[in-house]
């Protein structure tokens, strides 16, 4: 089983893994780049990750529900909402996700490829 991992560690890791648990975070936005420079497939409908913490505990089993390919500026505010951030706006979503990717040294342009899942918890460790 392949894992994932949300956010960076610390507390973002954390926040973001206790939203996934309250059911209040079913998606996630990853850049297609990361992807190939992890050499790592895309995720399937069905596909099924462990959810690690920051130690690489696994601490939930996730369910792929939707897999979607699409420039940044084209992430739905369906799926940002999905994401249980908090965020307003769409526009404050796309705000935000770009000065995370920024921090962590990759600029973000509106026509970046990214990748939007969403998912369902089906066990808890």
């Amino acid at each position: 089983m392949r894992a994932m991992e949300l956010g960076t560690p610390g507390g973002l890791r954390s926040r973001l893994n206790s939203l996934v648990l309250a059911g209040r975070k079913t998606a996630t936005t990853g850049l297609l780049a990361e992807y190939a420079e992890e050499t790592e497939h895309l995720e399937h409908v069905g596909e099924r990750l462990a959810l690690l913490d920051d130690d690489g505990h696994a601490i939930a089993t996730i369910e792929i529900t939707g897999v979607e390919q699409r420039p940044f500026l084209g992430v739905t505010w369906e799926h940002a909402a999905a994401e249980g951030e908090g965020d307003a706006s769409l526009e404050e979503w796309r705000a935000v996700h770009r000065r995370f990717w920024e921090s962590e040294g990759v600029p973000v342009e509106d026509d970046t490829p990214v990748v939007c899942l969403a998912f369902r918890v089906v066990e808890t460790a």
